[in-house]
């Protein structure tokens, strides 16, 4: 099965010191997404970054601080993580990386049947995208060492969920 590597919202707005929304100890999931780029390089799968890209007056900012808001410099990916050449970003404005978003349309495009997914928040972005992935039919893998979240309770919840309730293979 071809599968595509899915990296989210590795952006400033969640990794940089002064980000409004700085995942605790998220550089720790740095060199491990660099390792699976290098996997999906060598097996020519491709690499997706959904990136949060907010209108100034989103209404996720009643929920959130304000975070990854269009045309800004915490909207991009960080400098470590660089989408390179044939890298495909894909612009989400929710918390799946299918809502509103051409990511289906692409991976059906490329026949990908499974994602590999990495990033960050494992209770939020990165559990909403591997839910939606299940239910649309994708094999879903989700790269334990290479997400991360604000909270160790929300990361372990949102891990055991996705194995359990949605048959991730969790490696």
């Amino acid at each position: 099965m071809k599968k595509a590597l899915i990296i989210i919202d590795m952006l400033n707005d969640f990794v940089k010191d002064d980000a409004p929304l700085k995942v605790p100890g998220i550089e720790k999931i740095i060199r491990p997404i660099k390792r699976e780029i290098e996997k999906a390089k060598k097996n020519n799968f491709p690499v997706i970054y959904l990136c949060d890209s907010h209108d100034p007056d989103d209404p996720e900012f009643r929920i959130y601080p304000p975070h990854a808001v269009k045309n800004t410099g915490g909207a991009k990916v960080i400098a470590e993580l660089r989408p390179q050449g044939s890298d495909i970003i894909i612009k989400k404005i929710s918390l799946s990386g299918f809502y509103n978003t051409k990511l289906k349309e692409v991976l059906d495009k490329m026949e990908i049947g499974g994602v590999i997914i990495t990033g960050c928040i494992t209770n939020i972005c990165v559990y909403f995208t591997a839910f939606e992935a299940t239910v649309r039919g994708y094999g879903v893998d989700v790269v334990e060492d290479a997400v991360a979240a604000i909270k160790k309770e929300d990361h372990d919840c949102a891990i055991r969920q996705m194995k359990e309730v949605l048959k991730a293979n969790i490696i």
